[in-house]
């Protein structure tokens, strides 16, 4: 929409920036210029409009911001082998899948698959190396589990990079192995830094390296296909939660090429902060459609993967504890460096210990350089107390959470942690703390659907019918929809322009079947999405409309 071109909206809903309801909108230049009466939109835009979009009823809802994705790996998963639960209850199963892909792939092409959930399996097990070399002793394959967070190859994928019984584990990282030493396939977090190649990006211990190698061409249309599922979910603004090279390269090719729809706040991966400050890079960079808003770290690994960090170990195992990335000592001085700088961090963090290293590291570094409204950001933030909760209220540090994590995966929290699964994704407490929670996806780990996610945060219901927790962690369906809207938007400090379709907002919106906050929890998961405008432009409209 050029900047003079006006636009009345009219015909259904529409949801204003105060949650009043109204009947129409007017636009100009891509932006909101009066929310109210049909005929006081009317005269706002002085009597007519360059285009009018009369809908036929649905609601006009601002579009949802998912403050915590990875789209670029997310368009990767979904071209790969779907191996998710769903489809693959087993690892005959598996390996039966796998071998009628490889079939239909060209010569030495490596073979990539996404989303095996190991305690999902009946063998309730990780696959092997040898599992996978019933598919192929010669062709490459890397099996990538749900966290995202590292998997299993096969031997020829071991030999191909040199990862032998002598191979140490790296910094921050873990090769599987069997009880002789051999390497069993299984890479974990930095470990991963072992296949993607001599040129191939690497971040050491700042976090599992998911940046595989794909040719530029491959790289773009696999991101356009994640973008096409995000906009038909009515998600219009992102916050890429670990960009490397290949993630920044991939958005600025398509947004030069004018195919960018939704709006990317990127976080660059904490291995490039130094990068970024020699740079020059003390503050957002960038456009209203893709920007680099600040900086990725890890505190400690998944739930998932029983990495998280827990020093009086797993309820399932006592032994084991998962891990920090870093020493306290790094962790510190990583985050004073980049509040120093100016730059937003947004750091990983499942276990209490973790959470309150964060905690901890952002009030020194705001001590050390008072810096108001920095609005650190804690990713995941899955068990934090209710002393941590409220300290974070004090420091205006954001959680940003997931709850469609605790949907898909909380019955395998419970086993993992016992009792204190329960409090997994605590959102009540957080609003009632006045600590306004984000909700994202996760993408590809959850696929984009706020409406979902929202439903998940109001009934803590996981797949398997467990509730978990009491009423007070609940978060009531307009509080959820807010924390994927406006909450999500500050947490990217976007609220001024995304996030609400208040005056002088960016148009940004998605028309629904029916009126989400009108919906039952139970229901909210069956409403439709009919198209979704990004700057008053359509980027995407269902099939038939």
């Amino acid at each position: 929409m050029h900047h003079d071109e006006t636009m009345l909206v009219a015909g259904a809903t529409v949801v204003a920036a105060d949650g009043a309801r109204a009947e129409a909108m007017a636009v100009r230049g891509g932006r909101v210029l009066h929310v109210g009466t049909l005929a006081d939109a009317r005269t706002a835009l002085g009597g007519r409009a360059d285009r009018e979009l009369a809908l036929d009823g649905g609601v006009v809802h601002p579009g949802f911001v998912d403050a915590h994705c990875h789209p670029v790996m997310y368009g990767q998963a979904l071209a790969w082998v779907d191996v998710r639960p769903e489809r693959v209850g087993d690892l005959d199963t598996l390996v039966r899948v796998l071998t009628e892909a490889a079939a239909d792939l060209p010569g030495t092409a490596p073979l990539r698959a996404f989303g095996y959930e190991h305690r999902r399996l009946a063998e309730r097990r990780h696959p092997t190396r040898h599992d996978l070399d019933r598919i192929s002793a010669t062709r490459e394959i890397y099996v990538m589990n749900a966290s995202g967070h590292g998997g299993v190859v096969n031997s020829a994928c071991l030999r191909l990079h040199g990862i032998t019984a002598g191979t140490p584990d790296p910094e921050g990282g873990r090769i599987g192995r069997f009880p002789d030493g051999e390497p069993n396939g299984e890479l974990w977090d930095a470990a991963c830094d072992l296949i993607t190649g001599p040129d191939g990006i690497k971040i050491g211990n700042h976090g599992p390296n998911f940046h595989l190698g794909e040719p530029a061409d491959v790289l773009a249309a696999q991101l356009r296909h994640a973008q096409e599922v995000f906009l038909a979910a009515g998600v219009t603004t992102v916050g890429d939660a670990q960009a490397s090279r290949r993630e920044v390269e991939a958005y600025l090719r398509l947004r030069d090429a004018g195919e960018l729809r939704m709006r990317v706040s990127a976080y660059l991966t904490s291995a490039l902060l130094d990068t970024a400050l020699d740079l020059g890079l003390v503050g957002e960079l960038g456009d209203d459609r893709f920007r680099v808003q600040g900086v990725k770290f890890y505190a400690d690994g998944t739930l998932g993967g029983w990495t998280a960090y827990f020093p009086e170990g797993y309820a399932a195992d006592c032994c084991h504890h998962g891990q920090l990335y870093h020493s306290v000592e790094e962790y510190r001085a990583l985050i004073a460096k980049a509040h120093a700088a100016g730059l937003q961090t947004a750091t990983h963090a499942q276990s209490p210990t973790a959470i309150g290293m964060v905690l901890d590291a952002v009030e020194l570094a705001q001590k050390a350089t008072p810096r108001p409204d920095a609005r650190h950001r804690i990713e995941h933030c899955g068990l934090p107390t209710d002393e941590q909760i409220a300290r974070m209220g004090g420091l205006g540090v954001i959680p940003v959470m997931q709850s469609q994590h605790h949907l898909r995966t909380g019955d395998g929290t419970l086993a993992a942690i016992g009792e204190l699964g329960h409090r997994y994704n605590p959102a009540g407490h957080c609003a009632a703390a006045g600590v306004p929670v984000a909700l994202s996806s996760d993408a590809p780990v959850a696929p984009p659907a706020p409406l979902e996610a929202v439903y998940a945060a109001a009934t803590r219901r996981t797949v398997l019918g467990t509730v978990l927790g009491g009423e007070s962690l609940r978060l009531p369906v307009a509080a959820g929809l807010r924390a994927h809207t406006s909450d999500a938007a500050r947490a990217l400090h976007r609220e001024r322009s995304v996030g609400s379709l208040a005056v002088g907002s960016w148009a940004d919106f998605t028309v629904l079947d029916a009126d989400p906050a009108a919906t039952p929890a139970d229901a909210l998961r069956d409403i439709a999405v009919r198209e979704t405008w990004v700057g008053g432009d359509r980027a995407w409209a269902a099939p038939g409309r």
